[in-house]
């Protein structure tokens, strides 16, 4: 009798586990409702970078929905990104910004989401991001010629760096600015040169005033730039040129030190429905590496799960195919390719 109510027991347990009926529900990767939730959980992530370029939507990879104890659903994602030529300071909207390309060496993101969507919000449960470059094989096959990823604190790097930042703040009449971050970098055989991107952070010196830079502080109100220089070996010497894009002013958080990195501007509006972000972490960059990884450079979040909120469906799930009246089976995922694949 015992061995009975037992059993009893350990069926009604698994029938609540299980939960016939309130398994996932499938969804195609190129589905309308996929894309909208895609395209917010990949504006989570370039509101959470904190340093490097934003990313854009390249594909949807898989994508499973499961109902969640006791309200709403958890969408479960996974895309792949591709780097674009905004930095994350860059104020411009991410439609308006380029996706680098594979003759200017690329950069692929890839990152899984847990996003619940209940009573009509969004917010993120779990996020984790890493990124890669394209190989240099495959960027070498569309074009020889093209110079690749260096490592940023490559010496030719950082000498160009640093001579570009003494170019900048020679013609400069204003403020003395300093240097914050190396987002990229590559050098080119013939003719000899570097070619640097780099981020700048306005000081409380005036440029043509300074005798020792190491006096002068970050604005308490921090206002940065992103640059581009190049650096040619001539006969005659080094010929250098720089162009910096001075953004506005951003108020600091008091719980964010001085000399701690670039704080991400404002990110422009994001799709209609609202995203639920947390706070802002922000971290010295970085130094080595020839990018700024997804791994490092994005602020994650932990699943936040508990019992309460348990997500129901069974642990192993075959995702079938749907199949038409004729025809061959339709493949739900991955989904189409926004750009292109590296």
């Amino acid at each position: 009798m015992k061995s009975l109510v037992l059993l009893l027991c350990l069926t009604q347990l698994w029938g609540c586990q299980s939960a016939p009926g309130l398994g996932f529900r499938e969804l195609a990767c190129d589905d309308p409702e996929v894309d909208h939730v895609a395209l917010m959980a990949v504006d989570y992530l370039n509101k959470h970078l904190l340093y490097g370029f934003r990313h854009a939507l390249n594909q949807v990879d898989k994508v499973k929905v499961f109902l969640r104890r006791p309200f709403g659903e958890v969408y479960e994602l996974e895309v792949d990104t591709l780097e674009t030529t905004c930095h994350v300071l860059d104020p411009t909207p991410l439609a308006n910004c380029s996706v680098r390309q594979v003759a200017e060496h690329a950069v692929e993101g890839d990152c899984d989401f847990h996003i619940l969507k209940q009573d009509g919000q969004f917010s993120v449960l779990h996020a984790k991001c890493h990124s890669t470059p394209d190989s240099a094989e495959d960027v070498r096959k569309i074009c020889p010629q093209c110079p690749l990823l260096a490592s940023r604190n490559d010496s030719n790097v950082v000498h160009a760096v640093n001579v570009a930042m003494d170019a900048f703040n020679a013609q400069n009449n204003g403020t003395y600015f300093k240097l914050v971050e190396i987002s990229r970098a590559q050098n080119v055989p013939l003719p000899i040169s570097t070619f640097v991107e780099f981020v700048v952070a306005a000081t409380d010196c005036a440029a043509q005033e300074v005798t020792d830079p190491a006096k002068c502080n970050l604005l308490a109100e921090k206002q940065y730039g992103f640059c581009k220089a190049s650096v040619v070996q001539k006969l005659g010497g080094e010929e250098v040129s720089v162009a910096c894009r001075i953004f506005q002013k951003q108020p600091q958080p008091a719980s964010v030190a001085a000399e701690a990195g670039p704080a991400p501007a404002a990110p422009p509006a994001g799709p209609p429905s609202s995203l639920v972000v947390g706070p802002m972490m922000v971290a010295a960059p970085p130094a080595h590496g020839t990018h700024h990884d997804l791994r490092h450079a994005f602020s994650p979040v932990a699943s936040v799960e508990s019992a309460s909120g348990e997500v129901v469906g069974p642990p192993k799930v075959v995702q079938p195919s749907i199949v038409g009246a004729a025809g061959p089976a339709v493949q739900l995922c991955p989904g189409r390719v926004r750009h292109f694949k590296i």
